[in-house]
């Protein structure tokens, strides 16, 4: 009877993590390729988060290039469940450290936001209407975020991008918990308000 109480054991296996898991054990022992599949795996992922924190193409690629070298060095220290929840926490570090590197020695503020080609390209048979609006949207966000702090940005797009929870965030960012709602709270408010001139854009 007891037995039929029981709750039931989630024995669902995560087959990326099983992944990660395997190659980080094998890229701790020396294995340089292990390490790359990692790579080959996450690069894309990464450059498009650090694009919507740094606004800027070559910025991104440095950022996650930087966040690699820095993952591959302290894979010793990976002690967590999800690679790549770590490896995420490092991009934003890395990404925030740029950025923070360019606002010190500005040359064009966000020269890149006109610059699409980080972006997938779209299929042959796209709208060309669709695609414009698409592309307008696209630069409208990417400047609403730009104009948020780094702190704020960070976490709306950890949390309304990349899904996040509040506790997952606050672990990434190293903040508390209720800073994490705050920063996303502000920036939304402030987001409504960069964004109210150009809602037209988002009305389907």
């Amino acid at each position: 009877m007891e037995d039929e109480l029981a709750p039931a054991v989630d024995r669902t296996v995560d087959p990326h993590r099983e992944r990660d898991l395997r190659l980080v054990g094998r890229a701790r022992a020396g294995d340089l390729d292990a390490f790359n599949e990692l790579v080959v795996h996450y690069q894309d992922h990464l450059v498009g988060l650090a694009m919507r924190i740094t606004g800027d193409v070559e910025a991104a690629h440095d950022a996650v290039q930087e966040a690699f070298i820095r993952a591959y060095r302290n894979l010793p220290a990976f002690r967590g469940d999800s690679f790549r929840a770590w490896l995420v926490r490092i991009a934003v570090n890395t990404s925030t450290d740029v950025l923070r590197l360019r606002k010190r020695r500005p040359s064009e503020p966000y020269p890149e936001r006109e610059d699409e080609a980080w972006e997938p390209p779209a299929g042959a048979s796209a709208d060309p209407e669709a695609e414009a609006v698409r592309r307008a949207r696209s630069r409208v966000l990417s400047t609403a975020l730009g104009s948020l702090s780094d702190g704020q940005r960070a976490a709306i797009i950890l949390y309304d991008v990349e899904g996040y929870d509040y506790p997952e965030i606050a672990r990434i960012t190293g903040v508390s918990l209720g800073t994490v709602k705050s920063r996303i709270h502000r920036g939304r408010l402030a987001m409504r308000e960069l964004l109210a001139d150009s809602m037209e854009l988002f009305r389907e």
